[in-house]
């Protein structure tokens, strides 16, 4: 079998190209630099092919290959006719994969379908970490598993990894800019590498990672059903993750032309940090949903590399391709089914890379405090409160406002909406780690605070600017009652007669979420605010 690989001597093109040839696979090792193909091949093995993809392709027929493999990139900028390569493969009867993580490229390929299958040739695409590698994972973790709430990726390479060039304007392209994903049932507005998380993974390590682009965003909505889709990745070193976010923000606040037009300063700033850091690498896939008890549990497939072989991850998908490559069914997709967990971790023999799958529960926040009595919930009660990650719910409430100079004080400082019979409201919930923030969105009218568990007490903390107060929760009927027990003051306890005064209860009627809060001052026991209403579920928008 002959195999040509284009970028054949680069970062990760290289890398398969290595693997190939341990393979015994006679390799074509195609790019614009004869230089560095014929210095690649003396080292590595193979055959060296100069060739400008943007010219004429003749000689990649001429070649004779069964496969012809783009690990050259970026593919967001491929411009005019994108899959210029792709068809032309299909022309030639030639099959075809690549390395794109770009996801209008990669699902876009499923035009070319109909030709590859008249033409016998298939033509794969994001046959690399994204989707291939995290497709397979997601789809072995899911099995068993009703309700996805929520599918995670995060990649997070080490410092010593290679720097191409085309990896680094990949991320710059996106960094700053619009990115639209597929959280709690509908595509929201969020900006490219903002939402910095912590991850773990692998035996103590921990990195930074931030929202980025990825073909998972778009493809993972649909294939699994999952309520949110999100995908993250990382920088080992803080200097270079928090760098790049602050030009990702001065971008979003366009004091900066699009970041592609720093790729070589960037570039050639990051080479002195190279040294830093480690070689080790990781990826982390984690699908949250229900188990066949009807219990919410996080399982996570992770692969740690370490010893230097982290670039050889993207291009172990198209190792496994190669391996089964009469059994690929022909014509043009996104590269999301193709190969299993059990193939990939095969293709990964003789690498120094781990894999491990774990489960664990994953009870949501007030599940977690409530414990036995979250069950004598009504399912209205519960759909509000089972949140994984970000889910919205809507309705209408009527607010009344305290009088005197302390209640409009209280009001104006918490932001608090004003009195009126009937307001449209809107409550959003963001997971983060074992908190969720809750945004209570009143006709514009907006304030937010964040709750958590309180493991000593039982009971949920709620912090709201400078003040923090812990609540019990009782189910009783098909009420859910919030009773204040204690409170904080930029954090130094309040004695009884100070702490607020509520007056909280959750209830279900006709099957609606309903709820009744009323807030009164401290000492003299006035209304500040009562607001009461319901709301329901945000529709689910269409996932095409």
């Amino acid at each position: 079998m002959k195999v040509l690989i284009l970028g054949g001597y680069g970062v990760f093109g290289g890398r398969l190209a290595r693997l190939l040839l341990r393979d015994g696979i006679e390799v074509i090792v195609a790019g614009r630099d004869a230089g560095k193909a014929a210095a690649f091949t003396s080292r590595h093995g193979g055959s060296p092919l100069c060739i400008d993809t943007s010219k004429d392709l003749a000689p990649i027929a001429d070649a004779g290959p069964a496969l012809v493999v783009d690990a050259a990139g970026p593919f967001q900028s491929y411009r005019g006719d994108p899959y210029r390569l792709a068809w032309f493969c299909i022309a030639h009867k030639i099959n075809y994969l690549d390395f794109s993580d770009d996801a209008a490229f990669t699902t876009g390929i499923a035009a070319l379908n109909e030709a590859g299958v008249q033409a016998g040739c298939f033509a794969l695409s994001g046959v690399s970490t994204l989707p291939a590698m995290s497709g397979a994972a997601a789809r072995a973790l899911s099995d068993g598993l009703s309700g996805i709430a929520l599918i995670e990726t995060s990649l997070m390479p080490g410092n010593r990894a290679p720097r191409g060039r085309s990896v680094i304007h990949s991320i710059l392209a996106q960094a700053g800019e619009p990115l639209a994903m597929w959280r709690g049932g509908a595509w929201r507005a969020f900006r490219g590498w903002a939402d910095a998380k912590r991850m773990t993974f692998g035996p103590g390590l921990e990195r930074w990672a931030s929202l980025i682009g990825a073909p998972d965003l778009t493809l993972f909505p649909q294939a699994f059903g999952a309520r949110s889709v999100v995908f993250r990745a990382g920088l080992e070193l803080d200097i270079m993750h928090w760098g790049l976010a602050l030009l990702a923000r001065l971008r979003a606040a366009r004091l900066l032309p699009r970041l592609t037009l720093f790729t070589g300063p960037i570039l050639w700033m990051s080479l002195p940090l190279k040294p830093f850091g480690t070689d080790r690498g990781g990826m982390t896939v984690d699908v949250t949903g229900l188990n066949k008890g009807g219990k919410p549990v996080r399982r996570r497939w992770e692969v740690v590399a370490t010893g230097g072989d982290g670039p050889f991850i993207p291009a172990i998908p198209a190792r496994a391709i190669v391996r089964k490559l009469s059994a690929i069914p022909p014509g043009a997709r996104p590269c999301l089914s193709d190969l299993t967990l059990a193939e990939i971790e095969d293709a990964a023999r003789g690498l120094t890379v781990k894999f491990a799958i774990s489960e664990e529960e994953a009870p949501a926040l007030f599940e977690r405090v409530l414990r036995d009595g979250w069950q004598a919930l009504p399912p209205s009660i519960q759909r509000l409160h089972s949140v994984h990650d970000l889910e919205s719910f809507s309705g209408r409430a009527q607010v009344t406002r305290g009088k005197g100079p302390f209640a409009r004080l209280m009001a104006w400082l918490f932001g608090f909406p004003p009195a009126s019979q009937d307001i449209a409201v809107t409550v959003t919930k963001t997971r983060q780690g074992e908190s969720e923030i809750w945004e209570r969105n009143f006709a514009g009218r907006i304030f937010r605070s964040r709750w958590s568990a309180s493991p000593r007490t039982g009971c949920a903390r709620e912090q709201l600017s400078g003040i923090a107060v812990e609540a019990g929760l009782e189910a009783a009927g098909s009420s859910l009652h919030y009773k204040i027990r204690r409170g904080w003051l930029a954090g130094i306890p309040l004695p009884a007669p100070l702490l607020p005064g509520a007056q909280i209860r959750e209830y279900d009627e006709g099957g609606v979420f309903h709820f009744d809060v009323a807030l009164f001052a401290p000492l003299t026991g006035a209304l500040i605010v009562r607001y009461r209403g319901h709301a329901a579920p945000d529709r689910d928008e269409e996932q095409e």
